[in-house]
């Protein structure tokens, strides 16, 4: 009993996190799922499949709350889905700690854009430079592809600082963008025996209900505030990678 109860505690805290800032929590889940004894690419692979029903759970409440651009993901995801694969292929050629000190220094860039500013002074949502969405498609799907991380972390602070998106709906659009980007994953890693059905299932309702409370939360508080505590969860995420 006691068992599956921190179980429901862990996919709360790490659904929590991905529905209030659209992240995928894969750097919190791969390490917990280690640390509970699981192989990595088992955990890799189970955190994809954690990662698509957090995704959606959170989608789904950002999709009533009508903050989800159907024609950002779309595009987003057209130009995600071929550079992953490309990133993959190219991750052969590069040293995997140069690539992450260099990704981990684009996030910090991005935390300090994010934080320095005072106010929610963005585009209205019929201002959105669509133009633009296809560069964060293929730095989102060459990064994922490269590293082997979700793309929330840098989908969030792009849809706001380079394409214009209000902070709720780059959460909410990027929410949804990774459902689809995690659910590829874990379909490909599941056809290879990697993962592992029995702990995505007791994580299952702590990361749908933490999910669903993040997103409503996300509705609630002063968008400025979500925008700096996104830029701390950046620079965490920099950190964990460098260190």
């Amino acid at each position: 009993m006691l068992s599956y109860l921190l179980d429901f505690l862990i996919g709360l805290v790490i659904g929590l996190i991905a529905g209030l800032f659209g992240i995928g929590g894969g750097f919190l889940i791969v390490p917990t799922l280690t640390m509970l004894g699981e192989p990595i690419h088992l955990a890799i692979g189970t955190s994809l499949a954690c990662i698509a029903i957090s995704a959606f759970a959170s989608a789904y409440t950002h999709l009533r709350k009508g903050t989800v651009l159907f024609r950002v993901v779309l595009i987003k995801e057209a130009f995600s889905i071929p550079t992953a694969v490309l990133g993959a292929y190219l991750s052969t050629f590069f040293p995997d700690r140069l690539l992450k000190v260099i990704f981990a220094l684009l996030l910090i860039y991005l935390a300090y854009v994010m934080a320095k500013e005072k106010r929610e002074c963005v585009p209205e949502v019929g201002e959105v430079n669509y133009r633009r969405v296809p560069v964060v498609g293929v730095l989102a799907g060459l990064t994922s592809g490269l590293l082997g991380i979700s793309g929330g972390v840098l989908n969030v602070p792009l849809f706001h600082t380079y394409i214009g998106l209000p902070m709720r709906y780059a959460v909410g659009t990027s929410s949804l963008s990774l459902f689809f980007t995690a659910l590829a994953g874990a379909l490909a890693h599941y056809r290879l025996g990697q993962v592992d059905v029995y702990s995505a299932i007791i994580l299952a309702p702590g990361l749908i209900v933490g999910a669903r409370a993040g997103a409503m939360a996300v509705h609630r508080l002063n968008p400025v505030i979500l925008r700096k505590a996104f830029a701390v969860i950046l620079v965490l995420v920099a950190l964990k990678m460098m260190l």
